[in-house]
């Protein structure tokens, strides 16, 4: 029967699976990030005309409280980049004292920093978006308009 025991540790292996690890995660919250920036932008809400007294001022009604719902929101996009930041430095603290346990306090909150990273910025970005939806809709039925969704 073969035994195989290892007789040198070699550190460069794991910094190259940390940094392809790392690597993914930032390329992965850049398109959560991208994504962000154009989810809430052509959405609007569906206005039933039929009966409306107010059906004249629709669109004019619209463009408004996009305008609203926007500045009401935050922006998508700056919400989500305000999410991955604190979710970054968050998940690097939490990450740096998990990897100080482990031996290796440096991979810990690179590894942390891209996953509290990635989960703060889809959070805070979806967490924006139904504040906008919330918003336009509100905004609408409060200028007299049915929405149904």
């Amino acid at each position: 029967m073969a035994h195989f025991y290892i007789t040198q540790f070699n550190p460069s292996f794991f910094y190259f699976v940390t940094m392809n690890k790392l690597k993914i995660s930032i390329l992965l919250s850049g398109t959560f990030l991208l994504s962000g920036c154009y989810s809430a932008g052509g959405w609007t809400p569906t206005v039933d005309s039929y009966n409306d007294s107010n059906a004249r001022f629709i669109n004019q009604d619209m463009n408004d409280c996009q305008q609203l719902a926007t500045q009401a929101s935050g922006g998508t996009a700056k919400e989500t980049a305000i999410g991955a930041g604190v979710g970054g430095l968050l998940g690097g603290a939490a990450g740096a004292a998990i990897g100080a346990f482990t031996g290796n306090p440096a991979s810990g909150a690179a590894m942390g920093a891209a996953a509290g990273g990635f989960g703060g910025a889809v959070k805070q970005g979806f967490s924006a978006e139904e504040e906008y939806k919330r918003a336009y809709s509100s905004c609408m039925r409060n200028r007299g308009h049915k929405v149904v969704n």
